[in-house]
C-alpha cells in the first residue's frame, strides 16, 4: 500500500513518527508532504524523515486562503507522481486532493475549537479519527474514536525513554527543582481573541523563589526574559519536561505532554480543550485556568500550593500510571485503522 501523509505542525511530527515507522516495517510505502511552520522541518530532519516541502504557515486569513489554493495544487502534483492508495491527515490539503483522485482520506484531529480547519476539511474526509473525549459533533458515519490522547503516541513509556543528559547540558544537577514556563505566539486561527498570561514578570518573580525558571517561547522574548530561555535542541524538550518540577504555560500541547509524563501541569488560556479538561477531571494531572479576570492569580496560587508538596513528583507519577493503564496504544490503533481502511476501500485503484 502507498500512503501519503501530510505534516502541518511540529506536533504532527511527534505524533506520526512512530506510526510511520510501524507502517514501513509492515511493508507499506509512505511519502510525507510537509508545511514550514515553526520547527516542523527541523524535527522532520532531526528524526531522519524525508519529505517534500509544500508550503508555509500564514497568520492572516487571506494568507491562509492563498496557501490552501497553492498547496492543493502542489499536493496534486505529488499525488499524481506517487499515486497513493490512501491519503492521511494533512488537513485540509490532502482531504481536498483525495477527492480529486477518488481516494479515501483519513483525518486525525484533537483540537475541538479549530473551527475554520474543520469547516474546510471534514466535508472532504472519509474518516475523522479523534480521541474519545473530543466534544465536537461529527457525522456518525465518519467519526471513529479511541480512548487515548495524541501525546501518548510519542510519550508512552513503550516509545519514550527520558535522557537525563539534558540536565547536564543546562547545568542542572540531579533533583534540582526547575519550572518550565511556556509562552505561545497566538498565531493559529483558533487563538483569535484568546489570552493567557497577563503579567509574565510577576510569574517569574514569584516562581523563582521555588526553583530555577526555564522559558520556552514561540515568539521573541523581551530582553529582560532572554536569560531564562531554554537553549537545547527542540527534540530534547520532552526529556527536559519529564524531569521538570512543574510546567506552567499557555500551550495546551505542552500542558498535556507534561501531564502524561507525570509532571504537574498548569494550563493558562481562555481557550479550553477537551483533552486537557479530561486530564484534569479524571486524572488530576493538570489544572486549567481560563477566566481572563482571575486565571493568572488562581494559577499562580495553585502553583505555589503544589510546590509546597514534598511528595509532588511521586504523587504525579502514580497518577500517570493510572492513566497509562486505562488508555490504548495509540500508535497501534492508528496503524490498524489505516490498514483496515485500505482493505475495506471500494474505490478504484490507480491505473
Amino acid at each position: 500500500m502507498k500512503i501519503l501523509i501530510g505534516i502541518c505542525h511540529p506536533k504532527d511530527v511527534h505524533f506520526w513518527k512512530n506510526i510511520i515507522k510501524s507502517l514501513k516495517n509492515n511493508g507499506h510505502e509512505v511519502r510525507i508532504v510537509a508545511w514550514d511552520k515553526d520547527i516542523t522541518l527541523y524535527l522532520l530532519n532531526a528524526y531522519s524523515l524525508s519529505y517534500e516541502l509544500i508550503g508555509k504557515s500564514y497568520r492572516s486569513l487571506f494568507g491562509k486562503f492563498y496557501d490552501m489554493v497553492r498547496s492543493d495544487l502542489k499536493v496534486c502534483r505529488v499525488a499524481w507522481k506517487f499515486r497513493p492508495d490512501i491519503f492521511v491527515h494533512g488537513d485540509p490539503y490532502l482531504a481536498h486532493v483525495s477527492k480529486i483522485f477518488g481516494k479515501k482520506h483519513i483525518d486525525y484531529c484533537d483540537t475541538d475549537h479549530a473551527h475554520l480547519v474543520h469547516l474546510v476539511t471534514f466535508p472532504f474526509s472519509d474518516i475523522i479519527c479523534t480521541p474519545l473525549c473530543f466534544n465536537k459533533k461529527i457525522s456518525s458515519n465518519k467519526h471513529i474514536t479511541f480512548n487515548g490522547y495524541s501525546e501518548l503516541a510519542y510519550l508512552h513509556p513503550n516509545y519514550f525513554k527520558p535522557d537525563p543528559s539534558v540536565l547536564e547540558n543546562l547545568g542542572l544537577y540531579k533533583d534540582e527543582k526547575f519550572i518550565i514556563i511556556r509562552f505561545v505566539a497566538w498565531g493559529a486561527s483558533h487563538d483569535i481573541k484568546q489570552q493567557g498570561f497577563t503579567d509574565k514578570e510577576e510569574y517569574i518573580r514569584e516562581l523563582e523563589k521555588y526553583g530555577r525558571i526555564l522559558i520556552s517561547s514561540e515568539k521573541k522574548l523581551e530582553s529582560k526574559f532572554e536569560k531564562y530561555r531554554i537553549n537545547i535542541p527542540p527534540e530534547k524538550m520532552h526529556d527536559l519536561l519529564y524531569y521538570a518540577t512543574m510546567y506552567i504555560g499557555e500551550g495546551a500541547t505542552m500542558a498535556s505532554e507534561a501531564a502524561i509524563l507525570g509532571t504537574p501541569s498548569i494550563y493558562i488560556n481562555t481557550l479550553r480543550l477537551s483533552y486537557t479538561d479530561e486530564e484534569e477531571a479524571i486524572y488530576d494531572l493538570l489544572y486549567s485556568y481560563s477566566d481572563p479576570k482571575t486565571a493568572q492569580r488562581q494559577a499562580l496560587n495553585k502553583a505555589i500550593e503544589l510546590l509546597g508538596n514534598k511528595n509532588l513528583k511521586k504523587e504525579w507519577q502514580q497518577k500517570r500510571e493510572r492513566l497509562l493503564n486505562e488508555k490504548v496504544d495509540v500508535n497501534l490503533f492508528i496503524k490498524d485503522l489505516i490498514e483496515k481502511s485500505y482493505h475495506n476501500c471500494k474505490k478504484k485503484l490507480w491505473t
